[in-house]
């Protein structure tokens, strides 16, 4: 295939069920360019170019921009082989990122909250022998106090949650439990790995027994961090009943990464909060095996799957949102990438407003850009928690009212 084709072929291996908006479509449209540098790699070492992204209802851009760059989204579930092939793509960037709900019958007061997260920043609290990096301030993390309301009647709760959202900082670089996650701030994974180069620029690949020792320390940084967030609940909150320590942004095999996505049969949560924003409530949800034949039918997946091979790899989806994603709502479409090989400019047209309605017969404008770090973004509202009940994700069991949101 030629290089148009090998993008048009990445394209029909992403099965999207995301919203119809301008985050959705751009993370899509730069999606096709991350999977056919994957299937470039596949074909390059011998293997099917079978990689394929399944975009949750929250599928959005991602400001991180050595990942966007290499031409990857957020919101899914990012795989390029069964499981077993001993390959790691690294552009992905996993980073043990998650969230912990935890039910209690009492809030502390915000004044003491503050006091006691201003101790800990100031203290020189370990876990597993590791210095902690308390990044509750950073990008979209935060610790939330909720008003916690069942929506089952056979379900009861206590009246209070808080949820911790957090990753590891720790574990981007070399550590005493492994070389790392991050590539490009590992040397250790700089020397291992093989740049491969593509049509669309480089990516950044493991092979034989790196791949398979890199996957077994993202879940010994995995548990690190479910640790440190269990580790900073106790410390804040004394006792609480425990209702989800949940990775979205992790490994579950060697060749499948969680994209900003939860897994919705994680087996360390009993419910899977799903996180909107500030002026909103979260809601949390009960997996369920996912996706349905019907689901598949109704997204008009099934023929292109049957024809891609495909069909498993979607009745095993098993995805669910972890919150709304990222909105643009200055922007409608794309429409066009300009394409200069590891470069690539979208271009997208402005949504409509008072001022250039009046002015409808002239042409649309357009803003041209390459980084999505710096673009003007809001939080979608409730739409992406609509769209999985509609989806059969999960079932809603209850309401996260914020009380408070404290980002320090």
């Amino acid at each position: 295939m030629d290089r148009e084709q090998m993008l048009q072929q990445a394209r029909r291996h992403i099965f999207s069920l995301a919203l119809h908006d301008a985050a959705a479509k751009l993370g899509e449209a730069n999606m096709a360019y991350g999977l056919a540098k994957i299937n470039y790699v596949l074909v390059h070492l011998g293997y099917e170019p079978d990689a394929l992204f399944i975009g949750t209802p929250d599928m959005t851009i991602t400001r991180n921009s050595a990942r966007w760059s290499a031409g990857f989204g957020y919101g899914g579930k990012l795989q390029w082989g069964p499981g077993d092939r001993p390959l790691v793509i690294l552009d992905a960037k996993p980073n043990v990122c998650g969230m912990l709900v935890g039910a209690v019958e009492k809030l502390p007061a915000v004044d003491d909250l503050v006091s006691e997260l201003h101790r800990l920043h100031h203290s020189d609290l370990t876990v597993q022998d590791i210095p902690v990096e308390w990044d509750l301030h950073k990008g979209n993390h935060f610790l939330d106090l909720c008003a916690l309301e069942s929506s089952d009647p056979d379900l009861e709760f206590p009246p209070y949650a808080f949820v911790i959202h957090s990753a590891a900082p720790e574990m981007k670089r070399p550590n005493s439990l492994g070389m790392g996650l991050y590539w490009d701030s590992s040397e250790a994974l700089q020397q291992s790995c093989r740049r491969i180069d593509t049509p669309w620029g480089p990516l950044h690949a493991l092979l034989d027994d790196d791949a398979t020792a890199f996957f077994a320390f993202t879940q010994r940084a995995d548990e690190f961090a479910k640790q440190r967030r269990l580790t900073m609940a106790r410390e804040l909150f004394g006792d609480f009943s425990l209702i989800a320590n949940a990775t979205h942004q992790g490994m579950t095999n060697v060749n499948t990464i969680y994209l900003g996505c939860h897994n919705s049969l994680d087996p360390s949560a009993e419910y899977l909060p799903i996180m909107v924003r500030g002026d909103l409530p979260g809601y949390l949800f009960e997996g369920l095996p996912n996706l349905s034949d019907s689901t598949i039918r109704q997204m008009n997946f099934y023929d292109r799957a049957v024809e891609l091979g495909a069909l498993q790899a979607l009745s095993n989806a098993n995805v669910i949102p972890h919150g709304a994603g990222y909105a643009l709502p200055h922007l409608r479409d794309v429409v066009r990438v300009i394409d200069l090989g590891d470069h690539r400019y979208f271009e997208m047209s402005a949504a409509p407003t008072t001022t250039n309605e009046a002015r409808a017969h002239v042409e649309d404008g357009t803003e041209v850009f390459t980084d999505t770090h710096d673009l003007p973004q809001k939080y979608r509202g409730r739409q992406g928690v609509f769209k999985t009940i509609e989806c059969g994700l999960g079932r809603l069991v209850a309401k996260l009212t914020p009380l408070h949101v404290v980002k320090i």
